[in-house]
C-alpha cells in the first residue's frame, strides 16, 4: 500500500462526517487518490461538495497521521492487510442497497446513521482486527444500567471470552463498561469502539478502561484525532459495533436509546440480534422487551452464555482454561491490574480467612458501600472473591502468601 493511498484515506476520513453516502460512492467509483484530487479541485457533484465544503481547505492528513503517531495510533484502510474485509462484507452489501435508494431519489441522510462502510479506521492495540466478525459478540445497553444489567453483561462477557470470543462494545458507562470489564477479567480480548478521537478517551473517567482494552485487545474509532464525540457520531459508531460482531446482545435499553439504534443496524445488515429480558417494571428493559416482541426480525431471547452459543457459536464450546486452578502471585497481580482503582481498593480491604459484609468491607477498604457492591461482580468474575449467603471472602484459589493487601497495587 502506498503512502499516497494512506494520505488520501486520512484526508477523506477528515473531510466529511462518517457514513456519508455520496462521498463513499465517489471513492468507490474513482478510488481514494483521485477522489481527493476531485474534491480539492471542486470537480464533484453537489452532494459531495456540500458534505466536504466546511473542511475541504482545512483538512490536513499529514497532521492527523503525526498526531496519531504521537498517541500510538495507526490508520487502517481497506487497502491494508489488517482491514476486516469479512466483517465489512455485510455492511458493503447494505451500502449497495442504500446506494440504489440514493440514486433513485432518497437522498436525505438518516440521523440514525447510514449503513455505509468506513473509509478508514484509527486503531490501537495488538489484537487481530482482520478476523473480527468471525468469532466476536457485541454486548451493548443502557448507560444508566441497573446492578442486574451490569451483572448479566459481565457474566456474558466473561463466559463468552473464556470460550474464545472477542467482546465488542462502545466504552460508555453502564452495560458497555461492564461488558469490557467482564472480558478483561477473563483475560480475553475486548474491542472498544469510540465515537470520538482516540487521543481523548470519552468519557474521560474511562481512560483506564481504554488503556486496558488497548493493552490486549483493540480500541477503534472512525473519527480522527482531535474529534469530539457528538450525537451523530455515536449513532454512526453503533453500526461498527453491529458490523464487527458476529452477533449482538442488548442487555438493557430504553425504548429510544443508543442500544436500540445498534439493534437497528444489526437488522439492516442481517446480523444476529439478541436481547436479555428484565423486570416488566423496569424502563431500562422496555427496549429489550420490544426487540424480543417485534413482529419483524425479533431479537432472540437470551438468558445466558449457552443461548448466545446456540445462535452464533456452539453449545459444545469448552471454556478456555480451568478456573479451579490456584492463582499464582504473578497471576494475581495481572488480574488486579485489569481492574479499576476502586475494585483494587475493595480487594485490599479483605482480610484472609474472614467473610465480611458489604458494609464491613466499605469500612476496611475506605470506599462507599455502593462502590463495594459495584466492584464485587468484577472481583468475583476475576476469580479473586467468592460469596457466601450475603458475605464475601477472598477466593480459596488465591494462595495464602499472596492474600495480603497491596499485592496488585500500583
Amino acid at each position: 500500500m502506498s503512502d499516497d493511498i494512506l494520505l488520501a484515506r486520512a484526508f477523506l476520513n477528515r473531510v466529511a462526517e462518517p457514513a456519508c453516502v455520496p462521498l463513499w460512492k465517489l471513492v468507490r467509483d474513482v478510488g481514494p487518490v483521485e477522489a481527493v484530487r476531485m474534491i480539492r479541485a471542486e470537480r464533484v457533484v453537489d452532494e459531495v461538495a456540500q458534505a466536504t465544503a466546511g473542511r475541504r481547505l482545512t483538512a490536513d492528513p499529514e497532521a492527523d497521521l503525526e498526531a496519531a503517531a504521537r498517541h500510538g495510533l495507526r490508520l487502517v484502510v481497506p487497502e491494508s492487510d489488517e482491514w476486516p474485509h469479512f466483517a465489512m462484507s455485510a455492511l458493503e452489501q447494505a451500502a449497495l442497497e442504500r446506494l440504489h435508494e440514493w440514486e433513485h431519489g432518497q437522498k436525505t441522510q438518516s440521523p440514525s446513521g447510514e449503513p455505509i462502510p468506513p473509509l478508514a479506521l484509527w486503531v490501537t492495540g495488538p489484537a487481530d482486527l482482520a478476523s473480527l466478525g468471525v468469532r466476536s459478540v457485541g454486548i451493548v445497553g443502557a448507560r444508566s444500567a441497573t446492578r442486574y444489567g451490569e451483572q448479566v453483561a459481565m457474566d456474558l462477557a466473561h463466559g463468552l471470552t473464556r470460550r474464545g470470543f472477542a467482546v465488542v462494545s462502545g466504552g460508555a458507562y453502564g452495560i458497555d463498561a461492564a461488558a469490557h470489564r467482564g472480558a478483561l477479567a477473563a483475560g480475553g480480548t475486548t474491542v472498544l469502539i469510540s465515537a470520538g478521537g482516540l487521543d481523548s478517551p470519552y468519557p474521560p473517567s474511562h481512560a483506564g478502561l481504554y488503556e486496558r482494552a488497548a493493552a490486549t485487545g483493540l480500541v477503534v474509532s472512525e473519527s480522527p484525532p482531535g474529534s469530539t464525540p457528538q450525537r451523530r457520531r455515536f449513532l454512526t459508531r453503533n453500526r461498527l459495533i453491529a458490523t464487527l460482531a458476529t452477533g449482538t446482545v442488548v442487555v438493557e435499553a430504553s425504548l429510544r436509546s443508543g442500544a436500540s439504534n445498534t439493534a437497528g443496524h444489526c437488522r439492516r445488515i442481517q446480523r444476529p440480534l439478541m436481547a436479555v429480558p428484565g423486570p416488566v417494571t423496569s424502563p431500562v428493559s422496555a427496549g429489550c422487551h420490544a426487540l424480543i416482541n417485534a413482529d419483524v426480525q425479533p431479537a432472540r431471547l437470551i438468558t445466558g452464555v449457552a443461548d448466545v452459543l446456540a445462535l452464533i457459536g456452539s453449545s459444545s464450546d469448552v471454556p478456555i482454561g480451568d478456573p479451579a486452578h490456584e492463582v499464582s502471585a504473578d497471576d494475581l497481580r495481572a488480574r488486579l491490574d485489569l481492574l479499576d482503582d476502586v475494585s483494587r481498593s475493595v480487594f485490599d480491604g479483605f482480610r484472609a480467612g474472614r467473610a465480611v459484609s458489604c458494609d464491613e468491607l466499605a469500612v476496611s477498604s475506605g470506599v462507599s458501600t455502593l462502590d463495594v457492591i459495584r466492584s464485587l461482580p468484577a472481583l468475583q468474575l476475576a476469580g479473586l472473591v467468592e460469596g457466601d449467603d450475603g458475605r464475601f471472602r477472598i477466593a480459596r484459589a488465591v494462595p495464602r502468601g499472596s492474600r495480603r493487601a497491596g499485592v496488585g497495587s500500583k
